[in-house]
Parts: structure tokens; C-alpha cells; sequence
């Protein structure tokens, strides 16, 4: 496992729905274990109704779990065309008040149900336009600006949020298309990965960090990432035997077209899928993990961070 370009790395665990939906007890114990596993943050989805209504607030999660913990939490991403901007600023600004320091806001559009963003009151076809100026009112509204903004699909006039968050939140951008990496470039504070291989995270990085120079944003504290679906088990088989069923029913689509990205197996084999990811340039991964319950999943976890790291170090 060579991941010597890498300066280091944060393996941070997305908790399962269960351990919200069975109450804040339930939810207590699961970050318990995250933190005695020495996982580096918590994150969460988002969905508002994705097929047939299924869904969840990724801001009231992430606001429950930095009540819960002192981990840092990411948001992993949050669908923010599918809100106002406005609201979706204070709610942030509220947020990094609560936890100071501890918030990675990371925003993306959705789109894999296109049903979801017209039940939200926006057309899929301007959902990429709607992206880019929701964004940029938060960015100006989180710096502590008025915000005057006049765009194509939004109109913002003299608009504040007081008082900004006590310490900069930073903006991850999701995506794999071209308009996502010229977005993070312009907009973002990083890029995260999610249904990427390796060659290509690598080189999307390239790309946004390049378009981010041609536009005089240099020397930044970039913030590059991985949203990464696992299976932990005892074997690839076992492991794929658990991680398929899930994927499947949540995206009704064959696990055969999310397999080569989903890395599954034993915690050293997953953390040998990921290491590549690690030696260009990759300092956050959000494990979204499936495994033989809570204990194993999150003790897997954790391995595949030992291992990774161990890696950095060594």
C-alpha cells in the first residue's frame, strides 16, 4: 500500500438511519462507539422525498449529532438547491454557533430522482444555474455581507445573516460533471468525490485546483474528499453480500454499477481500495459502511483508518 504523496487523512463514519429514527438514546450509543473507536468525525446525508419519499434532513441530523458528540461533523452532502439560500445560511450560522469549529458544510444538487427536486418547487433543468447562485448567497451570507444578488432563477436584495458563524465554515462541493469542478473551483473551499475511481478523483482534483488558480484563488487550505459507499465482512463475498441488498434498495439500480466504486471486503481490503485515493491528495473520507451490525460496522471502520494511516505514517 503506497500512499506516500498524502500528508495524512480523516476517516470520518456516517451513521445509520436506524440510529436516529429509534431515538436520541440509540444515537447516543452509536457516537459513543465512534468515538471510542478514535473515528476522526461523523457526517450525514440529505434527502427531502428521493423515490416515493423516503428522505431526511441532513442539517437536523448533523445539529443532533453535534449536540451528541465533539467530533466534527460534515454534512455529506446537502441538497441546497432544494432549499432557499437564506434559510439555509441561518440554519448553517445557527449550526457553527452550536459547534464553533466543528462543521463541514458539503453541498450538492441531487438529481439521481428528478421527481425530487419538482416536489420541492424546482425544475430539473435548472438545477445546475440554481446551484451556483444558491451557493454564492451562502458564501456571501456566512462571510457576514449584505447580499444583493440578481441571477437567472434567484433574486436576493439586501439579505444579512447576523451574526456570521464565530469561525469559517468551510464549503465542500459535490459532484462528478464538469460543472461540479469548474463549481468547486470558483466556489468551494474542496471537492468531494462520490462514484469516482481513483484515476479519475485524482485528476478531477487536478482540474479543480488548475480552474481555481486561472481565477486567482490560490494557496488555499483545499479541502479535497471521498463520500465512499463500503461493505465490511469477512471476505469480499460476505461483504458484497451485505452492501449490494442496501445499495440496491436505496437507488434501485444493480449493485453491478456501483460495485468497482464501493470498495468491499475485509477492513484491509477496503482500506487497500482506498489508499490510491489517499496518495492524490485525498484528506477526507466519509464511509458510508454496511456491515453485520453496529459494533462490527464501526470497529471495521476504524481498521480501515488504522490502516490508512498507519500507511501515511509508515
Amino acid at each position: 500500500m503506497n500512499v506516500a504523496r498524502s500528508v495524512g487523512v480523516r476517516v470520518g463514519v456516517r451513521p445509520p438511519l436506524g440510529a436516529f429514527e429509534r431515538g436520541a438514546e440509540v444515537l447516543a450509543t452509536y457516537v459513543a462507539r465512534v468515538e471510542a473507536a478514535r473515528l476522526d468525525h461523523l457526517c450525514v446525508g440529505d434527502h427531502v422525498s428521493f423515490r416515493d419519499g423516503y428522505g431526511y434532513d441532513g442539517l437536523v441530523q448533523a445539529t443532533a449529532l453535534a449536540v451528541t458528540s465533539s467530533l466534527p461533523v460534515h454534512t455529506s452532502v446537502y441538497l441546497l438547491p432544494l432549499r432557499h439560500p437564506v434559510a439555509v445560511a441561518r440554519q448553517v450560522s445557527s449550526l457553527a454557533q452550536l459547534a464553533p469549529g466543528r462543521l463541514v458544510f458539503g453541498v450538492g444538487m441531487g438529481g439521481d430522482d428528478p421527481h425530487e427536486l419538482e416536489v420541492c418547487g424546482v425544475d430539473p433543468r435548472t438545477r445546475g444555474r440554481r446551484m451556483d447562485e444558491c451557493l454564492t448567497v451562502v458564501r456571501g451570507l456566512l462571510a457576514g455581507d449584505t447580499v444583493d444578488f440578481d441571477g437567472e432563477v434567484l433574486a436576493v436584495h439586501g439579505a444579512r445573516v447576523s451574526p456570521a458563524p464565530p469561525r469559517p465554515v468551510p464549503i465542500v462541493v459535490g459532484g462528478r460533471s464538469d460543472a461540479a469542478l469548474r463549481r468547486a473551483a470558483r466556489l468551494g473551499d474542496g471537492w468531494l468525490g462520490v462514484f469516482v475511481g481513483p484515476e479519475r478523483w485524482a485528476a478531477s482534483r487536478a482540474r479543480v485546483e488548475a480552474a481555481a488558480a486561472e481565477l486567482g484563488r490560490v494557496e488555499r487550505d483545499w479541502q479535497h474528499g471521498l463520500a465512499v459507499w463500503v461493505g465490511l465482512g469477512d471476505s469480499r463475498a460476505d461483504a458484497a453480500a451485505r452492501l449490494g441488498p442496501a445499495m440496491e434498495a436505496l437507488y434501485r439500480r444493480p449493485f453491478s454499477d456501483f460495485a468497482a466504486s464501493a470498495p468491499h471486503g475485509t477492513p484491509e481490503e477496503v482500506a487497500e481500495a482506498l489508499a490510491p485515493y489517499v496518495a492524490a491528495g485525498c484528506t477526507t473520507i466519509n464511509l458510508i459502511p454496511v456491515g453485520a451490525g453496529d459494533d462490527a460496522t464501526v470497529a471495521g471502520c476504524a481498521r480501515v483508518r488504522a490502516v490508512l494511516r498507519a500507511a501515511v505514517t509508515g
